[in-house]
């Protein structure tokens, strides 16, 4: 069975393997997950680990079987460096990943805590070809990824969900919604002829853009006012400040998604930074 398109041996095929691994994509809920353990009082590092895994398989099946269904069945891309045969392959494996961490985390903690976990495989699974063809689907499917690993990774730690934590988790899947609306206006043009109807195909890329920041404000608005009643640390105030500053170049790009959706990225990642941060401090 060949599992790499393009060469044969071992070596080409953890290659193919590897190649499916996004580290943009994929560092966003595994510190999503990392920062709901922070926000609990002890931290079990055992149980950290294991949830961690579980949404790494969780994102590599998501990639998998998005590549799968795009260049094998659909025929979007151009190429793929998993045959098949590797995707199917990659799919079982990633999927018996999951399964083992869920099993583990529903005997460790209790059974919320696995139903908590299992929407993240259920959304990358399902991702392609069933949900990235709406565009509630397109859009909410990662930041909803997400804002449940941030849900599990707090809840294997303590067995509850606080206000503060499913405060975070709205925020997050807000935010990264509007993120989300940016990064799908690149393929704005070739979705629209194929008849996939993300936000951008449906609201057009002006009024897509608009939408798309309007929801990142929302977001921002939600930490301050959050702060402001108690349900966030005080200096979580200062996360909206750096993640505007990188908006606001990300804005200035315009028509360049693809730029807009690196910066907007990077902010993310500065934006969680500093609430984690907030959460030390506090």
């Amino acid at each position: 069975m060949a599992i790499a398109r393009h060469d044969d041996g071992v070596r080409a095929d953890l290659g193919a393997l590897a190649s499916q691994v996004h580290p943009v994509f994929m560092l966003p809920p595994l510190a999503a997950s990392a920062f709901g353990a922070v926000l609990a009082d002890g931290l079990a590092p055992a149980l950290l680990v294991v949830h961690l895994v579980a949404v790494f398989a969780a994102l590599y099946t998501a990639h998998v079987k998005d590549g799968y269904v795009d260049f094998h069945r659909r025929g979007e891309d151009d190429d793929h460096p998993l045959s098949a045969d590797g995707c199917r392959v990659a799919l079982a494996g990633a999927s018996a990943v999951f399964f083992t961490c869920l099993l583990a985390i529903g005997l460790l903690v209790d059974l919320r805590a696995a139903l908590l976990t299992l929407p993240g495989w259920v959304i990358g699974y399902l991702h392609a070809p069933q949900l990235d063809l709406t565009p509630v689907g397109a859009t909410a499917g990662y930041p909803a990824g997400i804002a449940f690993a941030l849900l599990g990774g707090h809840y294997v730690q303590t067995g509850t969900l606080t206000a503060t934590v499913v405060a975070f988790a709205a925020v997050f899947f807000v935010v990264l919604c509007g993120i989300k609306t940016i990064d799908d206006a690149t393929d704005h043009d070739y979705d629209r002829s194929i008849g996939k109807r993300t936000v951008a195909v449906v609201l057009g890329p002006e009024r897509a853009h608009r939408f798309a920041y309007g929801l990142m404000a929302a977001g921002m608005a939600g930490v301050v006012a959050g702060a402001a009643g108690g349900v966030f640390p005080p200096a979580s105030v200062f996360a909206p400040v750096v993640f505007g500053v990188v908006a606001a170049f990300a804005w200035r790009a315009g028509a360049d998604a693809g730029l807009a959706t690196k910066l907007l990225i990077r902010g993310s990642y500065l934006f969680l930074a500093v609430l984690v941060a907030a959460v030390w401090l506090a």
